[in-house]
């Protein structure tokens, strides 16, 4: 089961983790956790260089596990409104989609939301 923890501060998502194989096919065959790699990277390159916004993230290839963040979803961090509305978009969208993708795939996919301030990495 792949597990997806997405943050959220002030209602605005930023960011989120993946951990684990979805277990719907075969490791290296599984179309779903196929199609949360592919979305993951579009959110990656949509925000770095669509929105030209920092991003944060990190892929494990070994454990699949993947967590991205980005700043510039928040208002404390970014002044342009549309920059801000446009990354902050993008992580909405994907959890729409992970909640979408859950009616069907429940018994490989958990999906939950924690609110709490960004914190950098450094």
């Amino acid at each position: 089961m792949t597990k997806i923890v997405f943050y959220r501060s002030g209602g605005v998502f930023y960011g989120f983790e993946e951990q684990g194989h979805t277990g719907y096919g075969e490791e290296g065959n599984d179309v779903l956790c196929a199609a949360l790699s592919a979305m993951t990277m579009l959110i990656i390159n949509t925000v770095e260089v669509a929105y030209d916004s920092h991003i944060d993230y990190e892929i494990d290839d070994k454990t699949t596990d993947i967590r991205i963040k980005s700043k510039s979803a928040l208002p404390q961090y970014e002044e342009d409104e549309l920059k801000r509305y446009a990354v902050s978009g993008i992580f909405l969208a994907y959890y729409k989609q992970i909640q979408d993708m859950m009616e069907e795939y429940y018994e490989y996919l958990d999906m939950s939301v924690i609110d709490k301030p960004y914190e950098d990495e450094d």
